[in-house]
């Protein structure tokens, strides 16, 4: 035999033993950030190590073997830069919907800031798959004495994972492969992602015939303006109106008819489920089954009466967020300009511009903001730039410093724009019934404890991810008119409130609508507001205990800290 043929063995024998290795990384990554038990970890890595040294083994073309287990190493890369952007977690079927739901400025940011992660995978799986592509080509062949040997290998590694699995699901309550076991739960969660994304484009059909069989219990002739601002990334922990250190509220602070909630927890740390949660009468429980059939707070007004306006500074996403903007009477999605500015301020002027053109009595208007979405550096004006030094610093734990003072800049943004919109709102007649509500989707972790963890929509929420400030505004004359809302909001300031299912009824409370499908206990100006369970939506759309989202020790102390409840 030449030399160069036994390199080629050689070379094909390292990479048919090397590589089952290379893909069981994230595995044994699991088996540490992960709670799961000694069965489940046992099975989490022998079965999938046994399988991938018999497929890589079965064939002497090792190399078409490697190739053929390419979407098994893009699952693994995958998975690696998860555990490095949030701690712990599989890829969850929101973060395949995240993909499809980002625009691609969000993306490039986000990708920039995981140049450790990234530079890892690469290194760990773009050799073997060249080596593989090479192998190919030159037809490099396993040895059949080493091909025997991994055979033998996988088969006692792969019997090993299957007694592991058989104990895992006897002895681990709730165990279950497709939630557990990398990557059969990786590929059960992008088959339900894609049938997600499907049902999702077929909502206009499957809720056409939904009706809130809405009316109004107030007066034709009354002039009645009220204005939802939705927040984005907003953490309550950076508000001066709610106890933090810094000056971030420093028009806010002085204005008169606000009502502040600090004990608002969010049901959703992502965008695309939050916010539709806010927008309808669905809660944690019931989004699951119901989403896809239920129209939007929008319809709800649009039958009592309201003319009614959807103006958005994000991007279209093809999200239930689209659906629901679009069912209001005027949807303007600024980002559908290219050229347009993108900046928060100016939803305040196509406020006003809709306020003045409208000739409706009534009018409901959603402010859908781009608010602290990271970069933060680049969400405000050099007007706002209060705390420095604020430059777009790399996204890491000793660069926590900068990135708060950027973040706090953001919220300092974030407090003109309401004021702005409170102003216009006050400049209406006298004798208008006005009011704001401002609720942000969720809220973003910013390297805040040991864990290191940054931004938000992880599989599994954190304190941060989900508590978010609350804020309620209305004019002197929906006051005077209606004083008893004032003083439920002000009664109810102090109490939890489930701020994605607040929302709507809370709306539908200040505009004196009833519908059928209206809860007036969850109302935060009814005298009778009551507190519900704590809930949470999970990944696979199931309304769980909070206790039970996967939350860690230190989330806990803080919600006992700030006087939360967990339950």
């Amino acid at each position: 035999m030449k030399l160069s043929d036994i390199r080629n063995i050689s070379w094909a024998n390292l990479l048919m033993w090397l590589f089952p290795f290379l893909l069981i990384v994230p595995n044994v990554a699991l088996c540490f950030t992960e709670h799961y038990s000694a069965a489940a970890c046992a099975a989490g890595v022998a079965l999938p190590l046994g399988v991938y040294m018999l497929l890589c083994a079965l064939s002497k073309n090792v190399g078409r073997s490697v190739l053929l287990l390419t979407p098994i190493s893009i699952y693994a890369a995958f998975q690696i830069v998860l555990l490095f952007l949030y701690g712990g977690s599989i890829i969850a079927i929101d973060m395949f919907l995240n993909v499809v739901t980002t625009n691609v400025g969000e993306a490039t940011e986000l990708l920039a800031n995981l140049g450790t992660a990234i530079t890892v995978v690469v290194a760990l799986y773009l050799p073997p798959i060249v080596l593989a592509i090479i192998s190919c080509c030159r037809h490099l062949h396993t040895a059949d004495a080493a091909r025997s040997r991994a055979l033998a290998a996988g088969l006692s590694l792969a019997a090993a994972g299957i007694a592991s699995l058989a104990a895992a699901y006897v002895g681990t309550p709730g165990y279950s492969a497709t939630r557990q076991l990398f990557p059969v739960n990786v590929a059960h969660n992008t088959v339900s992602a894609i049938a997600r994304f499907h049902a999702t484009r077929a909502y206009p059909s499957t809720s056409a015939s939904f009706s809130y069989d809405a009316h109004s219990e107030r007066p034709d002739t009354l002039r009645e303006v009220y204005v939802l601002v939705i927040g984005e990334t907003c953490r309550a922990d950076n508000w001066q109106l709610l106890g933090y250190n810094r000056p971030t509220n420093p028009r806010l602070s002085k204005r008169e008819g606000l009502v502040a909630f600090g004990r608002a927890l969010s049901e959703s740390n992502t965008t695309h489920k939050s916010v539709p949660l806010m927008l309808s009468p669905l809660t944690a429980e019931t989004f699951g089954d119901s989403i896809y059939t239920v129209r939007s707070i929008f319809e709800a007004f649009r039958e009592a009466g309201f003319a009614t306006a959807f103006f958005s500074n994000q991007q279209r996403n093809r999200s239930f967020i689209d659906f629901f903007g679009e069912q209001a009477d005027t949807c303007v999605f600024i980002a559908d300009n290219p050229a347009a500015e993108r900046s928060d301020s100016l939803l305040v002027p196509m406020l006003e511009r809709f306020l003045r053109q409208s000739p409706a009595r009534k009018k409901f208007v959603v402010l859908h903001t781009y608010g602290s979405h990271f970069n933060y550096a680049d969400r405000y004006p050099a007007s706002c730039r209060h705390f420095t030094p604020d430059n777009n610093a790399e996204a890491s734990a000793a660069n926590r410093s900068v990135l708060i003072n950027a973040y706090d800049n953001t919220i300092v943004a974030a407090d003109a724009m309401l004021d702005n919109t409170i102003l216009a709102l006050s400049k209406l007649p006298d004798t208008t019934a006005a009011a704001m509500l401002f609720v942000p989707d969720h809220g973003e972790d910013i390297f805040d404890d040991y864990r290191g963890r940054f931004l938000h929509a992880s599989p599994t929420p954190t304190y941060w991810q989900i508590h978010v400030p609350v804020l309620l505004w209305t004019s002197p004359a929906h006051r005077s008119m209606y004083p008893t809302h004032t003083a439920a909001a002000i009664a109810n300031s102090c109490k939890d409130v489930a701020s994605s299912r607040a929302v709507f009824d809370t709306m539908l409370s200040l505009a004196g609508i009833v519908c059928n499908h209206s809860r007036p206990l969850r109302a935060l100006t009814s005298p009778d507001y009551r507190t519900e369970p704590r809930m949470y939506l999970n990944d696979y759309n199931e309304g769980v205990a909070l206790e039970s989202a996967g939350m860690r020790y230190p989330d806990f102390e803080m919600l006992k800290a700030k006087g939360i409840s967990a339950r």
